[in-house]
């Protein structure tokens, strides 16, 4: 099959321009000499997002997002009002070029864009995809890899909280059954709370309801044998689509909440920290 060269650029959503701190939303596609031009943003399940960003109103993120999809509908039909004919001429073809280089060019604003990329594609609706899960769902996150970025992050939260040392790693359980939690807070040698981000964002179903059931039986195991904490939280991250993995992700859920232990976003900054320096 004939791959098409394309150029591509991935959309960064810069909220606060004195930092310079930015989360990549979305990924722009053109195919220049076929004169196609795709885009996909995040406009749905974004708290990954206005998380990092605390102190934004979430508003602010999905004005910018329907602004910028009105801007681009309005280039791709500038772009087929230009170039949509046949047969298809190198002239158009640099009109398309010279169209993604104006809409990706260095300004002050919110959306800004990386430097243009290229890539060849067998299919350009799959390219598009493939572009967007990595630079901004991140499949490549593997779920030891992405449970580690959230620990790494709740650790950086308690820091500053001064929660550190109330929580250490330890292994819930005793020399029979025990279990590794990240976050552990002990009460005369015996765990009280204990604290486990969870990666439940992988690419197919499957890989969610194994790595969640995995957590479900420990929890299982620890209670049959009366070795559960009083007190257990599970920070969650899931997919950021409406398909089957979310709902995947939301039956883990719902196994976790019936095993009676706490459940709650890991977007939840302020929760998991609630939950961290009460009193019980």
């Amino acid at each position: 099959m004939k791959k098409t060269p394309c150029l591509y650029a991935i959309v960064r959503f810069t909220p606060f321009v004195e930092t310079g701190e930015f989360a990549n939303v979305g990924i722009l596609l053109m195919a220049p000499a076929q004169g196609h031009f795709a885009f996909r943003l995040l406009n749905k399940k974004y708290g990954r997002v206005t998380s990092f960003f605390e102190e934004l109103d979430t508003q602010v993120y999905k004005t910018t997002i329907k602004h910028l999809r009105d801007e681009l509908d309005r280039a791709g039909a500038l772009l087929a009002q230009h170039v949509f004919e046949t047969p298809y001429t190198a002239g158009q073809a640099e009109f398309a070029r010279a169209l993604f280089k104006e809409i990706v060019r260095p300004r002050e604003a919110v959306i800004k864009f990386s430097d243009p990329r290229t890539v060849m594609a067998d299919d350009l609706p799959t390219a598009l995809d493939e572009l967007f899960e990595h630079y901004v769902q991140r499949s490549f996150v593997t779920p030891d890899t992405g449970e580690k970025l959230l620990e790494r992050a709740v650790k950086q939260w308690f820091l500053q909280t001064r929660l550190t040392e109330r929580f250490k790693p330890e292994s819930v359980g005793n020399e029979d059954y025990h279990v590794p939690f990240p976050f552990v807070e002990q009460r005369d040698h015996h765990p009280l709370k204990a604290i486990k981000p969870l990666h439940l964002a992988q690419e197919q179903p499957t890989k969610i309801i194994e790595h969640g059931g995995q957590w479900i039986m420990r929890i299982k195991q620890l209670r049959k044998r009366g070795l559960l904490p009083e007190h257990v939280l599970f920070a969650v991250q899931g997919p950021e689509t409406d398909d089957a993995r979310e709902r995947a992700f939301e039956d883990i859920v719902d196994e976790l909440q019936g095993e009676h232990v706490l459940v709650m976003p890991y977007a939840n900054k302020e929760g998991i920290l609630r939950f961290a320096g009460s009193a019980h």
